[in-house]
């Protein structure tokens, strides 16, 4: 049904209504969608481009005040900050013998590591080291900085929540006043002290919001994949587990971690291990999906892959395990 053209009064209202700075909600009502409409477009950064940026920029760009990360920008997004909607990926290159000075913010920050071990990202004074296929975490406004002091490059994916916490207007940084935070921890005391299955230490009494837990190894993800080969798992996520906090059986990073249920959020994935594709069949490295694009997932050898988490082969029936870090928004 046409509406009839806006009489005289009414367009004289509009106008001292918006001079006013106020709008009708018949104005607006057309902006409540039935369903998710994202801008951000399902991608993928070829392995190829990935792996020979990262290396130009390790020749380009000294580590200063800032770290050598490349940030994936989402085509759709039109230039803003943004992997997906909610959270940033990025590339990170730290050289032999560098250290990336400390800061906090406010975003949360999680690291997958994709090639080289013993580098460490140091985490209010605690050094958690690094091997490929880990996770670590890093709390909102924790005190963290990173270093190597091994022979060869260390590279790893950040995943930060940072378009939802410049949505929130809740924007904080800040440098520490040295290079690194002092040591007040033993090295991986977080394992130590709460990587066990089951049990937890009684005699620490503080209830971080956060996981306490700020390593979760790729030996032990893997081994936990291995024993869950033969279960059926969902129907389009396969064998995803979840990482949860050990103290609190919360997602490990609320805002960045991975989630059960049907597919209403975007995600970033990072292969590390098998073989297999995305839809596409092409040829990986990182990947976003929105809520309605087809899933991507898995791995390669110490490349980065895409392809289903959990899948059955048509000859055999067996069911082959493949892992793929998910972080979902």
């Amino acid at each position: 049904m046409t509406r009839p053209a806006a009489t005289a009064a009414e367009t004289d209202f509009h106008e001292r209504m918006h001079a006013a700075h106020m709008y009708g909600l018949w104005e607006l009502a057309s902006q409540m969608t039935r369903h998710p409409e994202p801008k951000a477009i399902p991608y993928m950064w070829k392995a190829s481009v990935l792996d020979a940026m990262v290396r130009e920029a390790g020749e380009a760009v000294p580590v200063g005040e800032e770290r050598r990360a490349l940030q994936l920008f989402n085509p759709g997004l039109d230039g803003r900050w943004a992997t997906t909607n909610t959270m940033i990926a990025a590339v990170q290159l730290l050289l032999p013998g560098e250290v990336a000075r400390a800061h906090r913010h406010t975003p949360t920050a999680i690291r997958f590591i994709m090639e080289g071990a013993g580098g460490y990202t140091a985490v209010d004074g605690e050094r958690v080291y690094m091997a490929p296929g880990d996770l670590i975490l890093t709390p909102s406004w924790a005190w963290h900085d990173h270093g190597n002091e091994t022979d060869k490059p260390v590279v790893w994916m950040d995943g930060l929540d940072v378009p939802l916490v410049q949505a929130l207007n809740a924007m904080f940084f800040q440098f520490y006043t040295e290079p690194q935070v002092p040591l007040s921890k033993p090295n991986n005391a977080s394992v130590q002290l709460h990587g066990h299955v089951s049990m937890r230490p009684t005699w620490v009494k503080e209830r971080p919001l956060s996981s306490p837990l700020l390593l979760y190894s790729w030996e032990k993800t893997w081994q936990s994949l291995g024993e869950l080969r033969d279960v059926a798992g969902d129907d389009y996520d396969g064998v995803a587990p979840a990482r949860d906090s050990r103290r609190t059986a919360t997602p490990a990073a609320p805002s960045t971690t991975s989630s059960r249920g049907p597919e209403r959020r975007s995600s970033t994935a990072r292969a590390s291990r098998g073989s297999g594709g995305t839809s596409s069949r092409s040829r990986p490295g990182l990947c976003t999906s929105t809520p309605t694009c087809p899933r991507v997932t898995p791995p390669s050898s110490s490349r980065f892959r895409t392809g289903p988490c959990s899948r059955r082969s048509a000859s055999t029936g067996r069911k082959s395990s493949r892992r793929t870090e998910v972080t979902r928004r």
